[in-house]
């Protein structure tokens, strides 16, 4: 910006650096959609830890595969996850409160432990500031009480009323409740006192989900199902556990959803299938699951499914999807060492695992490695690990340059960083002052990545390089109002065989 100057002396100008941070996203976000006991349906959940998920929606539940998965998630490392709940015809508990209408804040038979009090307990004071007479205000308490009849949450609303104002009952509710809303139209007239109201009509879980829960038609568009993630900002990993404990998601559900993992930069964790054995049979139940093409890319398979305590089941031990598990082992990894290690070996421990559904031998594993099944081991003293990093690219035939979990992981992070991190550049005068802004910045995320030990290579000139000048965009692309970069790296391959050579040394005789 130019400074007039009118008289002698000193001006001082500040002048913009050209330095604009690049911050790199989260790694290990990880969504779960699916049938849970209650919570908002249909709209991505933030939580970040089981407790979160236990009061948002309702905790472990047998008909609740997601539930499992999510407790596995932090179990065994993770941070932060994003929850969908889907249902099929549930409907929430309603009430009448001496003609106050409510209902369950969302659908389910939780709903029927609803218990709802009015009380003529009010402040004068406060109807006085409001324009109104303490008639006119009311007080509610809401109980939800469990199975056993013990409480298990209590929430009270002071002060509140049917008239239009700051205090109106709806919005107050709307706002501060996670058991009860108000049902349109409100009475005129504020309910009559009265203790322990039961659900007039009883809430309902509905049936069991389907494939056109999650994909059916018209869900994109109006953002349900799967598309309902389209509210999230950001997940890296999505995991859709069976519809049930003892079936498989249908395979056209995970056929919808790997494109949309590639379109959100996101990592799809495919459970393997009930049949699924190491024998010769593994490459046709691959098949029978539709994913493949260079999208395949964005998906990893492990097998076998996990066997732990079922809480809901008198601790007996019953056998569960993967999914959650391996993303909170990938999560854990990726905070200790980061997204270029692969989320495989000793330190990657299965917690909370007291067995595999199938444990495998040396030669079985064999079998599925050069296939592209990560195989999940026990192994004496360690336990239970994840002993595969591969895409489902990863098949030896393929030779995909995205073989390997974590070099496809890490391509998606500077991916996704490098499109939020350069949106200033859109609108910018197209020469080369912002052609140097973009590999300064660039350049920048690149190095710092290189010191953290992300690249192969020595030097920085080795490991990786940024490219944006009049040769990656020409006056044809300005007069196009296109501004092209070019970025590349060399990332790190797993050790994945390890090969020792031992040699005899024969000595000669003194």
């Amino acid at each position: 910006m130019t400074i007039t100057t009118l008289h002698p002396g000193v001006y001082i100008q500040e002048i913009p650096s050209g330095v604009r941070t690049i911050t790199g996203v989260a790694t290990s976000i990880a969504a779960f959609v699916g049938r849970t006991r209650r919570g908002p349906e249909n709209t991505p959940t933030v939580i970040n830890g089981f407790a979160d998920f236990e009061r948002t929606f309702g905790g472990l539940w047998r008909d609740s595969t997601v539930s499992f998965a999510v407790r596995d998630f932090f179990t065994n490392g993770g941070g932060q996850a994003v929850v969908v709940r889907l249902t099929e015809q549930a409907t929430a508990a309603s009430f009448d409160v001496n003609g106050l209408l409510l209902a369950a804040a969302s659908a389910g038979t939780w709903g029927n432990g609803v218990r709802v009090t009015v009380s003529s307990e009010v402040s004068a004071e406060i109807a006085g500031q409001l324009g109104l007479t303490p008639a006119d205000l009311f007080t509610l308490v809401v109980t939800e009480v469990g199975a056993d009849g013990a409480e298990v949450s209590r929430e009270v609303f002071r002060n509140v009323t049917v008239v239009a104002g700051p205090r109106n009952a709806a919005d107050v509710l709307a706002e501060g409740s996670q058991l009860v809303r108000t049902v349109a139209p409100l009475p005129a007239t504020p309910p009559a006192p009265a203790a322990g109201v039961a659900p007039a009509a009883g809430g309902t879980d509905g049936t069991a989900l389907t494939a056109d829960s999650y994909i059916g038609s018209g869900k994109a568009a109006a953002h349900q199902g799967l598309w309902a993630l389209d509210g999230a900002d950001l997940f890296n990993l999505l995991c859709i556990p069976p519809l049930t404990l003892d079936s498989d998601l249908p395979a056209e559900v995970y056929q919808q959803a790997l494109p949309y993992c590639v379109q959100r930069r996101a990592m799809l964790l495919v459970d393997p299938p009930l049949a699924m054995r190491a024998d010769g049979q593994a490459p046709a139940r691959l098949q029978e699951l539709g994913l493949s093409g260079p999208d395949a890319r964005n998906a990893a398979l492990f097998f076998p499914r996990i066997v732990k305590a079922d809480p809901t089941s008198e601790y007996r031990q019953g056998t569960f999807a993967p999914c959650g598990a391996i993303a909170g082992v990938i999560a854990r990894t990726d905070a200790a060492r980061g997204v270029w290690k692969a989320p495989a070996g000793i330190d990657a421990t299965l917690t909370g695992v007291s067995d595999l559904e199938v444990n495998l031998t040396d030669a079985e594993n064999g079998q599925l490695n050069p296939i592209g099944v990560n195989c999940l081991r026990t192994f004496p003293v360690v336990g239970r690990v994840v002993w595969g990093s591969r895409t489902m690219r990863g098949a030896d035939l393929l030779g995909d340059e995205y073989k390997y979990l974590p070099v496809r992981r890490l391509a998606l992070y500077i991916e996704e960083s490098l499109f939020r991190g350069t949106q200033w550049v859109v609108f910018e005068p197209n020469d080369e002052p912002l052609w140097a802004q973009i590999r300064l910045n660039l350049g920048a995320f690149m190095q710092n990545l290189f010191r953290q030990g992300a690249f192969e290579g020595s030097s920085p000139k080795d490991a990786y390089f940024v490219k944006c000048d009049s040769e990656t965009t020409t006056v044809n692309d300005r007069n196009l109002g296109r501004v092209n970069v070019l970025v590349g790296f060399a990332p790190l391959r797993p050790a994945e065989f390890v090969v020792l050579q031992i040699q005899q040394i024969a000595r000669a005789q003194a």
